[in-house]
């Protein structure tokens, strides 16, 4: 490719929602972006087609990085590649949607290995690969903070990527390195349509207790992304920011924020 003219990037979990739209974003700024997907080729190669019709330069490349050693091939790659890693955007996740008693040790390995022992893995390469002022930007969730409906052992896991964000911008600081996370609410993708059919409520009932009025969009939480890569946010480390159209700070204790109503009780519920 030659020495890329402007900053390379490696976003995880990028062929699609969020991901794909931090790397199209990143691609109007005329960067290099590399595109990590773990089976869906078909899907990254078009958002490389995006990046590069908004005047950027892409790269797709497959790692599952539940696997130990896949976060040093990847950043083996970049810098081979691209000569240099400028900022690292860990946005792949996965992990089960079920209740607490139906989870078995396993599920638990499986999330933790995909999640913050793959953030951990990844976030010590990036560093390693960096100049000094590089960027660190994890994508967490609200599930983070509350206890949603089957969301448990995945919210644990970005709590903990939350906690890892904490230590690694300390640490990272005397280089100029920040790390941060964005913290996303209800947004429109397929995990949050999936979550919310497994538990009976339509993305305009949960619209109902969103301040905002409405869902979020990825391209909403890739704006906060990018602009937590850029110079701007220089002296911005070891943050989770929000980003749930004010859904964290409303009590629902007094009723919907939308005038559409509340979303219905779940079965058994106390009435």
């Amino acid at each position: 490719m030659g020495s890329p003219k402007g900053p390379v990037s490696v976003v995880t979990g990028a062929s699609r929602g969020i991901g794909a739209a931090v790397a199209t974003t990143l691609g109007k700024a005329g960067g290099t972006v590399i595109i990590t997907y773990r089976q869906d080729s078909a899907a990254a190669e078009r958002v490389a087609q995006a990046v590069e019709a908004a005047g950027g330069r892409a790269l797709t490349c497959a790692y599952d990085l539940e696997e130990a050693d896949a976060a040093a091939k990847l950043f083996d790659f970049a810098l081979t590649s691209c000569g240099r890693v400028d900022h690292f955007v860990a946005n792949a996740a996965a992990g089960p949607v079920k209740p607490v008693s139906a989870l078995r040790p396993h599920h638990l390995d499986r999330a933790r290995s995909a999640n913050s022992r793959a953030f951990f893995l990844a976030a010590r390469h990036a560093a390693d690969h960096m100049g000094d002022g590089g960027r660190i930007v994890a994508l967490t969730s609200v599930g983070a903070r509350f206890a949603l409906p089957g969301y448990a052992v995945v919210g644990m896991e970005k709590a903990s990527i939350e906690a890892w964000v904490r230590s690694l911008a300390v640490e990272h600081a005397p280089r100029g390195i920040t790390v941060n996370s964005v913290q996303g609410g209800l947004v429109d993708t397929r995990s949050l349509a999936h979550c919310l059919e497994q538990n009976d409520v339509t993305m305009a009932q949960a619209a109902c207790f969103i301040p905002a009025g409405r869902i979020g969009t990825a391209q909403e939480i890739a704006d906060v992304v990018v602009f937590l890569l850029g110079p701007g946010a220089s002296y911005l480390t070891g943050q989770s920011v929000v980003v749930d159209g004010g859904l964290s700070v409303f009590h629902p204790v007094f009723g919907a924020a939308s005038p559409d109503g509340p979303a219905p009780r779940a079965p058994g519920a106390d009435s």
